[in-house]
């Protein structure tokens, strides 16, 4: 009997993860953090890489962590990753010039920086919505670990964001990121998350 992976002929498209493209994973990927997830590359070396999933939101909000912003609008967290889940990460499109420290990701992202000056920029009433987004733990992996998992056809690369990359969450996210690979994807996005159900 032909096994699920035989009957839908994942294969992944060939692209190279680069530092500032994301990782969309493969439908069936079962992972508990992964599943239907969309992956920004933060960093992409031969020593290893760094990543942050981009639509896995919680139900914290970073309000409940500063006291100085108890009296604005909720700001969101989402779950980066399984590494370092104590510790808070953000991404941004305010720039250098706004937040020094920043790494640069590409023309438009930028991942952390002074944290003392975004809390200053928030409190002075200036919106993050759609500009700041925040996450708890990250996604790593050691040498050669992504690669080998691409091969494995776990993930498929894409140098093609969406726009709202700082407001993405949920399964719709995932979608959008796989019709962004092409018609020869959009079979994935009919696929049920566990084939044995089906």
């Amino acid at each position: 009997m032909a096994s699920y992976k035989n009957i839908f002929k994942i294969t992944h498209n060939d692209t190279l993860p680069i530092q500032g493209s994301i990782l969309i994973s493969e439908p069936f990927l079962q992972d508990a953090y992964f599943q239907r997830s969309v992956v920004l590359l933060i960093e992409h070396t031969k020593h290893g890489s760094m990543g942050l999933i981009l639509n896995k939101k919680t139900d914290l909000v970073v309000n409940s962590f500063f006291k100085e912003f108890d009296q604005y609008p909720q700001i969101p967290i989402y779950l980066g990753g399984p590494v370092e889940t104590n510790r808070l990460f953000f991404i941004h499109s305010l720039g250098e010039n706004i937040l020094p420290d920043s790494i640069k990701i590409n023309d438009s992202l930028y991942f952390d920086g002074n944290f003392d000056i975004l809390k200053h920029y928030i409190i002075n009433g200036f919106p993050i919505e759609g500009k700041v987004k925040f996450f708890l733990g990250y996604s790593g992996w050691t040498e050669d670990q992504l690669n080998n998992e691409i091969k494995r056809n776990s993930w498929a690369v894409s140098h093609s964001l969406t726009n709202d990359i700082l407001l993405a969450e949920g399964e719709n996210y995932w979608k959008d990121s796989v019709r962004l690979l092409g018609k020869d994807y959009l079979t994935w996005i009919k696929y049920p998350k566990n084939p044995y159900l089906n």
